[in-house]
């Protein structure tokens, strides 16, 4: 099996969505041995955001693209194919001003691709990923689920999933980090209970 592990936090070895996410992967590793880990730091390696050399590629032949040009066809074929060959994925999404990191909604521009992870029917928009399964780490410094200001954040990014198909998502969620020592403490263990204990009893 190939897992892709995606991060996308800004604050490197502070980051408790870095923590957590390596103790996903790791925990999976530990329940199937076989696994195989691709790894991509969005934060480290960034990809570049949409823009109208982004467009204009896809009308360009290939022949005639510039260095530039290419680059930017490259980026997204390769982005794009590093999703699709993942049985699973774990993503690491901390909020940022009520959303996702810029890094990470680039990536995500990358894989939205019609045709490849979903298509438009006389029905209307059908996912293809629906044979993916994803762990999503969800880490704010405030009590966000569920609520209001959670909607551009792990609301997002489940609508988003759910788009391209993924019924399969399980979530780590550690909140209130922000809330001090006692509370980020807090929600961090019980996170990587969940990690320990839950996750991965059925594999």
């Amino acid at each position: 099996m190939k897992l892709l592990h995606i991060d996308s936090s800004i604050l490197g070895d502070n980051s408790a969505s870095r923590q957590l996410s390596r103790d996903v992967v790791e925990a999976w590793k530990a329940a199937d041995p076989s696994v195989e880990v691709v790894y991509r730091d969005l934060a480290v390696d960034a990809i570049a955001h949409f823009s109208s050399a982004t467009l204009m590629v896809a009308g360009t032949p290939e022949e005639a693209r510039d260095a530039a040009q290419a680059f930017e066809a490259k980026l997204s074929a390769e982005t794009l194919e590093e999703f699709l060959a993942a049985d699973a994925v774990v993503i690491g999404a901390p909020m940022y001003n009520f959303s996702v990191p810029t890094q990470l909604k680039a990536w995500i521009d990358r894989v939205a691709v019609a045709g490849k992870t979903f298509r438009y029917t006389e029905a209307g928009p059908q996912g293809l990923c629906g044979d993916k399964k994803v762990v999503l780490v969800s880490t704010a410094g405030g009590l966000h689920a569920g609520q209001p200001t959670g909607v551009g954040h792990e609301d997002f990014l489940k609508v988003f999933l759910g788009f391209i198909g993924i019924t399969d998502l399980q979530i780590v969620r550690a909140h209130g980090l922000a809330y001090g020592p006692e509370q980020r403490t807090q929600a961090l263990d019980a996170a990587q209970a969940q990690i320990a204990g839950e996750l991965f009893a059925a594999a």
